[in-house]
Formats: C-alpha cells, sequence, structure tokens
C-alpha cells in the first residue's frame, strides 16, 4: 500500500495553547500584566507547541517503558563507535601501574608518615594534616579545602617540607603562599585528585604564576607529578546504569573513591528511566580502584577501562543509539503497524524538543525561563519555592509552612535534597536575605540555565508548527533558512542550544556542574531565494529554524512573526533586555539553529510475540556479558496448573533500533509511530 508523506495536525496551533491564564505575580498576591504564560495542571504537548506529525499514516496504541530495559541507549562517541560495556577485565597496561603511582588516599595507614611529619613541623601542623587526611578518607562530596600551615620563613625547611610531601603524600600539590607578616611564608597543601582549582591566588590575591598547570588551555586539573601517567593523566571507563540518571550513578562512584562528581567528565546525560551505557573520564584515579567497585555497585557496572590524554566535557559526542521496545502493541490491522514502523525509518518525524526539556515537576521551566527574561527575580524565586499541586504531601506541607511563616531553617531540614534549586536558593535567602537574585545565581549553573534556555525551546516549538502548518512539509519555500553549502556544521555538532542535552536528561536532576559550556561557533545559514527553489538546491531536510540570541537571524516569511509576538504577549523583547544580567538576557545569549526535520539512522525494526508482561524482550550489555538471552528468544513453554495445561495469551511487541544526533529526543520519534501524546504520564514502567 503506497502512502504519501502529508501535514497532520494533532490539534490546532495556538499561540500559547489552550489554557491562555495569567501567572500570579507571587511577591505581591496581584496579577502580572506581563505574563499570559500557560500553567495548565499537567504540562501536554500542545502547551509546549507541539503538535504536528510528519506523514498521515494512522498509529496505533502501545505501552512504553513497561520495564526499564525496554529502553536502552548507548552513546555514540566522538569517533562514531557505539559505546557498549563488553569487558570488565584490566588491560595489561592498566595493571602494570602500581596504585601507589596515583591519587590514592583512602586505603593506606598514614600514622608513620605523619608522626614523621610531626617531627619535621610540629604537633600543630601535624594535627591538621591527620584532619585533611581523616575528610579525605570519609568520602564526603563536599569540598575538601586546603590547609596552610604554620609560618616558616627558613627557605631551606620549606623545601624540606615539599619534598616530604612529594615523597610521602603525592596526591597533594603544595605550594608557598604568603604569610601574616611581610617576612614570612607559608605552604598551603592542597588535594589534587580531580579537585576544581580557582586558579592559585596568595593572600594578597595577586595569581601566581606557575603554580596551577591546566589542562586543554585552562582546564580543572592539576598538571604536576604526571610522570607516572604517561599513558595519560585520564582514566576513560564504560559506565553502564539502570534506573539511575547520569549525576545519580556518579555521586555513588565518587562517594566510594573519595572525589567530587565534578571530578568526573561525561558528554551527555542520559534517561533515568532506561538502561544506558556511555563513556566517563575520571583525573587519575587507578583503575584497579575503579574496577573493585564492581562488586559493591548496585544497578551500576563500570567496564572497558583505559588510559586517556584529555578528560571529556559536555557535548563531545555524536549521538545516542537507542534499542526500544514498546510492549501490549494493538492496531486496526497488523498492516497498520507494518506500514507505520516503515514509515518512521521513511519519512522521520520532526524534530521537536520533547516534554522533558520543560520539566518533569508541576511548574514547567520555560515559565520560570520567562520571568528570568523579565527580569522579576523575587516572582522566580516564589514560584520556585512555593506550594504547587501534584507534589508529594510531605513536601507540599513543607512548602506550605515556610508560605506561612518563612522558617528558612525550618525548611531546610525538612526539604528532600533532590530539591536542588530550592535548597540553593534557601542556603543563599539565610546569608543574603532579600537578594533574590544572587538566591537565583545560587542555583548551579547548568540548573538555572536550563530555565532560560528551555523558553527559547518553547518559542521554537511554536515557531515549527507554524512553519509545518503554514507551507507544508514537501518543500524549501522562499525565505526558509538553511545552512550554507560550505558552512555545514560537522556530524555530530551540535548548534541549537549552549546547553547540551539527550534525549534523556531530566531537567531538574542536571545539577553537578557549574562549568559554562564551551561556546560552539554558529554556523552560516542563508535565506532562500526564487533562484534556490528554481534551481531545487534544497529539501525540506535542509530547513532550519533559529533558536533566539544575539547572533541569529529569523526567516524571511511569516514563521518569524510567532518569536516577536509570542514573546511581546510574555512581557519579552528579543531585541532588548529588561534588565542588566547577562545570563538571564535573551540579548546576551548567542541563540542557535535547529534543523526542523530529523530522519533516524540506522533504522530497524522488528515484531515479537510474546506471552508475559515480565519477559525481557532485548538484551542489554550486562545480559550479553553474563550470557543472558532474552526470554523472548527461548522457547516458548507453556504454565503447568494443577495438571493442566494454561496458554498464557500471545501479545504483540515492536523493538526499534536507531540512532539520533544529540538534541534530538527519541520520544519525539516514537510519538510519530504512535501518532499520540508523549506524556509521561500515560507511559507504564515497572522495574
Amino acid at each position: 500500500m503506497r502512502t504519501r508523506s502529508l501535514l497532520v495536525l494533532a490539534k490546532p496551533l495556538l499561540y500559547l495553547a489552550r489554557y491562555r491564564v495569567r501567572v500570579a505575580c507571587l511577591s505581591c498576591s496581584k496579577t502580572s500584566s506581563n505574563s499570559t504564560l500557560t500553567m495548565p495542571k499537567t504540562l501536554d504537548e500542545p502547551d509546549v507547541g507541539i503538535s504536528c506529525f510528519v506523514s498521515s499514516l494512522p498509529g496505533f496504541r502501545a505501552v512504553l517503558k513497561h520495564r526499564y530495559s525496554d529502553f536502552i541507549v548507548n552513546e555514540v562517541s566522538r569517533e562514531g563507535e557505539v559505546v557498549h560495556l563488553t569487558s570488565f577485565d584490566l588491560p595489561q597496561e592498566c595493571i602494570n601501574i602500581k596504585p601507589e603511582d596515583e591519587s590514592n588516599s583512602n586505603d593506606r595507614d598514614y600514622s608513620t608518615p605523619i608522626e614523621s611529619f610531626r617531627i619535621l613541623c610540629g604537633d600543630a601542623d601535624a594535627e591538621a594534616l591527620k584532619v585533611l587526611l581523616e575528610k579525605i578518607s570519609s568520602g564526603s562530596d563536599t569540598e575538601i579545602d586546603p590547609i596552610i600551615l604554620s609560618p616558616d620563613s627558613d627557605k631551606l625547611h620549606r623545601s624540606d617540607v615539599h619534598n616530604f610531601f612529594k615523597k610521602n603524600f603525592n596526591f597533594f600539590i603544595t605550594d608557598t603562599v604568603e604569610g601574616p607578616d611581610d617576612k614570612s611564608k607559608c605552604i598551603r597543601v592542597r588535594f589534587s585528585s580531580g579537585q576544581s582549582g580557582k586558579g592559585g591566588s596568595n593572600k594578597r590575591g595577586k595569581k601566581r604564576k606557575g603554580v596551577y598547570g591546566t589542562d586543554r588551555e585552562g582546564g580543572r586539573f592539576d598538571s604536576r607529578g604526571s610522570d607516572s601517567w604517561h599513558l595519560g593523566k585520564f582514566v576513560r571507563f564504560h559506565l553502564y546504569k539502570e534506573n539511575k540518571d547520569t549525576q545519580e550513578a556518579l555521586g555513588v562512584i565518587g562517594k566510594m573513591l573519595g572525589i567530587q562528581t565534578r571530578g568526573f567528565g561525561f558528554a551527555g546525560t542520559k534517561d533515568k528511566r532506561s538502561v544506558s551505557t556511555q563513556q566517563v573520564t575520571v583525573f587519575k584515579v587507578h583503575p584497579k580502584r575503579l574496577a573493585v567497585l564492581n562488586d559493591r555497585l548496585f544497578g551500576i557496572k563500570i567496564g572497558n577501562i583505559c588510559y586517556v590524554k584529555e578528560g571529556l566535557v559536555l557535548g563531545q559526542l555524536k549521538g545516542n543509539h537507542f534499542t526500544i521496545t514498546l510492549r501490549d502493541v494493538v492496531g486496526d490491522s497488523e498492516e497498520v503497524i507494518t506500514n507505520a514502523a516503515d514509515g518512521l525509518g521513511k519519512y522521520g518525524f520532526i524534530n521537536y524538543f520533547g516534554l522533558q526539556r520543560f520539566g518533569s515537576g508541576p511548574i514547567p521551566t520555560h515559565l520560570i525561563g520567562a520571568i528570568l527574561f523579565r527580569g522579576e527575580w523575587k516572582s522566580a524565586v516564589d514560584l520556585i519555592l512555593n506550594p504547587r499541586e501534584g507534589e508529594r504531601e510531605a513536601v507540599k506541607e513543607v512548602r506550605e509552612h515556610y508560605t506561612e511563616d518563612g522558617d528558612i531553617d525550618e525548611m531546610l531540614r525538612n526539604l528532600p535534597r533532590y530539591l536542588v534549586a530550592e535548597r540553593s536558593i534557601l542556603q543563599c535567602l539565610k546569608k543574603c536575605p532579600g537578594n533574590y537574585l544572587q538566591a537565583l545565581k545560587a542555583i548551579p549553573r547548568t540548573l538555572r540555565m536550563m530555565y532560560v534556555h528551555s523558553y527559547q525551546s518553547y518559542l521554537w516549538n511554536h515557531a515549527v508548527s507554524l512553519r509545518v502548518q503554514k507551507y507544508g512539509i514537501s518543500q524549501v519555500v522562499v525565505g526558509d533558512l538553511v545552512y550554507c553549502k560550505d558552512s555545514l556544521p560537522e556530524e555530530g555538532t551540535v548548534i541549537d542550544s549552549s546547553e547540551i542535552e539527550s534525549d534523556a536528561a531530566d531537567a531538574f536532576l542536571l545539577d553537578a556542574s557549574s562549568e559554562s559550556q564551551p561556546e560552539e561557533k554558529l554556523p552560516v545559514v542563508k535565506v532562500v531565494d526564487h533562484e534556490d527553489i528554481s534551481k531545487g538546491a534544497y529539501t525540506f531536510e535542509d530547513v532550519v529554524l533559529p533558536l533566539p540570541g544575539s547572533r541569529v537571524i529569523y526567516p524571511d516569511n511569516e514563521v518569524a512573526s510567532i518569536y516577536h509576538e509570542m514573546a511581546e504577549k510574555d512581557g519579552i523583547s528579543l531585541t532588548e533586555s529588561a534588565h542588566g544580567v547577562k545570563e538571564f538576557s535573551i540579548t546576551s545569549m548567542t541563540g542557535g539553529y535547529r534543523r526542523v526535520y530529523q530522519r533516524p539512522v540506522d533504522y530497524t525494526w522488528e515484531m515479537i510475540k510474546y506471552k508475559n508482561d515480565n519477559e525481557s524482550l532485548a538484551q542489554t550489555d550486562l545480559d550479553i556479558i553474563t550470557g543472558k538471552v532474552a526470554e523472548a528468544e527461548k522457547k516458548d513453554e507453556s504454565t503447568v496448573v494443577e495438571g493442566s495445561h494454561i496458554v498464557p495469551k500471545e501479545k504483540l511487541a515492536l523493538k526499534l533500533g536507531f540512532t539520533l544526533p544529540p538534541s534530538s529526543y527519541a520520544t519525539m520519534a516514537i510519538r510519530e509511530l504512535l501518532k499520540s501524546s508523549s506524556l509521561a504520564a500515560s507511559q507504564k514502567i515497572n522495574p
């Protein structure tokens, strides 16, 4: 049966969705005259501009994520290789290097060198060193501050102290700083295992040249003492995890190693509600220390360990490969299901930002982003802290008590630690009452920038729906934007935002990185003209739309108007800033471009018949290593009950495999396949 790729609208496109309501100005209990953003009880696709499909093929019903292994994600590295966990064995070069060569402070008895240090420097300095070692050995994920030894004006003695640390504590970095007076000097002792440095300033605030080495032109890691790490100062491993987000898994590993989570490098976050494998790097941690953790880890495995010269940073990946199993598949006919499966590979999908982009909590992140763009700091703080519908009753009560009495200490005591933004704000307000802007800046950078980036995505989604609704998908039209042929972005390069995000990113869990992301150079785009149309130089697959910013241009057709009209209705100008805070100003953001259309790469699908809902229908990396076969591949056996054979009813599943570039959402591909909402509430998850 032949089908054509046609425009299909799930629901009529409206500028700000169906439930236009005004957002209460929480700081004064009045209605803001600026904002008209939607705040429905449950965020659905039309609320964030998701309303179109690519093809007219009918969909079918199915259950997504019945089991975590129904959603398998394997990172695709910069080299284009799909990352798998294939081995727990250490390579020979890792075995030959002794653990004493690396920054290992947890597993040795230092009582003897401490006593030697006591003879060299005295009781006070020895006790300070002992306390520092205890902090490191405790595995705490808090900042480990350096210690300053007693003033010492004897240069030869200071040299003896430096040499003592090199010999006995090679995981410490020592340097000399100014003492309490002009004639004295002090030795500073700093833990170096993956810790972030602030650049070596002395007590007078002057930069000390040569104190700290850097990686990759100003990175966080000290380069001294690396002679014994000739194979690479970083260790890379493949992180396999089940039902855990990236930060949570690295937090567990970091606590066991006694290093902070930000000591790890990774290219992108992966979905908590999945089984995923990705590359991770860590600075100067011996591979044996990583390998022995596997016996203590639950739902996490570490393998494929090797040395590398450089650590990973966000964005250094070409994409993600997905293996997705849809269960309880029910369609009008088997032909409908097979045509839909073929159609996804043939026609692709609209490259929307998925619902994950706008947060998993009751308050949409783009709503907070709009308030930040307007400079309403107190309103933003109140919106984050105040009670909200749909939250657990215990948390709701904590918020209500704070609204009534304003007791910060009580709220901090009772607020769950996973509410990172709320806790960051409260801790700042405790120190600086009434400073709402500073409180917002106390939120980890990745999380606070997610608010403003989600508003960009909100405008982009609405713009792409208007583009598809107005002009269809069969051709390029005059005024469209396309990449110039000689300025195409490199394969795998993310150019749609300064925030790197996988299909999986749970917006409220991106809380550990405070580093700003490296700014990508924007590719050059051009406006399609009549000559391009007559030559047939471009197709719909080439069309891009901008994410608002200071360095982008807009289409030269009616699509451009929706950006400005929606922003104006929300009290936001895309050309002038309402305040002087750059990170919350859309005119200070670079912006970017994103393809309107996406076709899955390496696309495959197969139908599977099964009987038990808890059967494993796809092999994970761990299954393959341990030799576990997917139950669907085993011979079917009937269940015996009191001597009679009961044959369970046979069900149908659809298993898909495909690769998407960074920041494209697999849930949007599934939405196109099923022709139904990707709303998380409609997805069933079992262990």
